[in-house]
């Protein structure tokens, strides 16, 4: 077996259930949630957007927000002002360019303000189904850990990398699932290198067991 497929196994008995964990009840809050999420944990934005989006529950509504009542709002994350800033206008692009509709093709999602390119992959991905993958630092940490990327490697080149070793029809699913894994088992700080099935394969040069 191919070492992408066994790493595919394992983390398919590990986290089957693996899923993007940002509350949303509709592709426009899948979006907000996803910029705000930028160099912040799900589980802080997961606290501030029920306030946000009863208040503000489309762009309509949001494209005319007070910058200080969005700043009062999401004030609990980090780079909250330039966020606040992003998501009133990205609003106001999604009205005036898009029908209020979020758009499902990467090129459209980029030129919204604040949406680089692994925040149009997590949209592309499960607002629409189309295959991507969005590398945060849990998925980077975890390819580079099992020899998928190389340490020196960019965001991008390790999206390329993985692109072309998984499986397309297998992208949205392994993306959740190596989220899961950094952020549950092969963690940043004290990974849980003793109970690993992935031990054997790992490249990470601090690993103890």
């Amino acid at each position: 077996m191919k070492k992408e497929e066994h790493i595919l196994e394992v983390l398919e008995q590990m986290f089957p259930d693996a899923h993007v964990e940002l509350n949303h009840q509709n592709n426009f809050e899948l979006l907000i949630a996803v910029v705000l999420s930028a160099q912040t944990t799900d589980v802080g934005v997961n606290k501030i957007t029920p306030a946000l989006f009863k208040s503000y529950p489309s762009p309509y509504e949001l494209m005319h927000a007070e910058l200080k009542d969005i700043e009062d709002k999401i004030k609990t994350i980090g780079l909250y002002r330039n966020k606040a800033k992003n998501i009133i206008l990205l609003s106001k692009q999604l009205v005036e360019k898009h029908q209020g509709i979020v758009p499902n093709d990467r090129e459209a999602l980029e030129s919204l303000a604040g949406v680089g390119r692994k925040t149009a992959n997590v949209v592309l991905s499960n607002a629409f189904g189309i295959p991507a993958l969005a590398v945060d630092t849990h998925v980077a940490r975890v390819s580079i850990r099992l020899g998928l990327a190389k340490p020196e490697d960019s965001v991008l080149e390790i999206e390329n990398k993985l692109m072309r070793k998984l499986p397309r029809e297998k992208w949205q699913k392994a993306h959740h699932q190596f989220i899961f894994f950094g952020r549950y088992h092969c963690l940043a700080k004290n990974p849980k290198c003793d109970n690993c099935p992935l031990f054997d394969i790992c490249k990470y040069e601090n690993k103890s067991q």
